[in-house]
């Protein structure tokens, strides 16, 4: 994507978030203004109550989410995840923003961030299930992304030693190939787009074969 396109899209995903007439949530359109900067008029005082009246909003709506867990219908609730295809990068975003924001705001708090994950995730199987016996493993590790030896990565592509590649080296050679004068994903969008029918297609036929493997090895 081109940086005028990346900019288009970007102030699309910031224009219905920043829009000052959108109906009111956690946060008052005033809540909004303030924050944003777009309202300079107070005085250091009516900050700090302003401040003050945003943080105990924050709070309650932290605990409303146990009321929505247990008593929103799912209708109701598949409804609030199902935008329009326009404003669905908005609300991703705002999904992201809203974990992202629960990771720094709950460092050092008494339950760390990764056990209250794990504790969400369950019970979400557990509801999905119906049953308390719906056990799963969550896994949640942090872990930076270093340097690595780009050499190294050319020779397992040119190779096509794709299931050397880790996690961390094609998140690494990605970002560099993005911010990279020398390269340009659009040129070769239709091409790529075209190799992934392909890919999807061959990938779809193995799983038909380990299907029938299966079948064949238990009958």
């Amino acid at each position: 994507m081109t940086d005028e396109g990346a900019a288009n899209e970007q102030s699309v995903v910031d224009g219905l978030a920043f829009d000052p007439d959108r109906d009111r949530g956690v946060l008052t359109p005033s809540d909004r203004e303030f924050l944003l900067g777009r309202k300079t008029d107070y005085t250091d005082h009516s900050k700090k109550q302003k401040r003050n009246r945003i943080r105990r909003r924050v709070r309650n709506a932290l605990l409303d989410f146990t009321i929505l867990f247990d008593h929103l219908d799912e209708r109701d609730r598949e409804t609030v995840f199902d935008p329009e295809d326009e404003e669905r990068d908005a609300y991703t975003r705002g999904i992201t923003d809203t974990l992202a924001f629960l990771h720094l705001g709950t460092m050092g708090y008494s339950t760390p961030f990764k056990q209250m994950l794990a504790r969400g995730v369950s019970k979400g199987e557990q509801e999905l299930a119906g049953s308390d016996y719906r056990m799963v493993n969550v896994e949640f590790n942090v872990d930076p992304v270093g340097r690595i030896d780009v050499d190294e990565v050319v020779e397992k592509l040119d190779d096509g030693r794709f299931d050397e590649l880790t996690d961390e080296e094609l998140r690494a050679f990605a970002r560099l190939l993005a911010e990279s004068g020398e390269f340009s994903a659009a040129p070769i969008r239709e091409g790529i787009k075209g190799q992934m029918d392909e890919f999807a297609e061959r990938a779809a036929e193995a799983a038909d074969r380990r299907e029938e493997r299966i079948d064949e090895l238990t009958d």
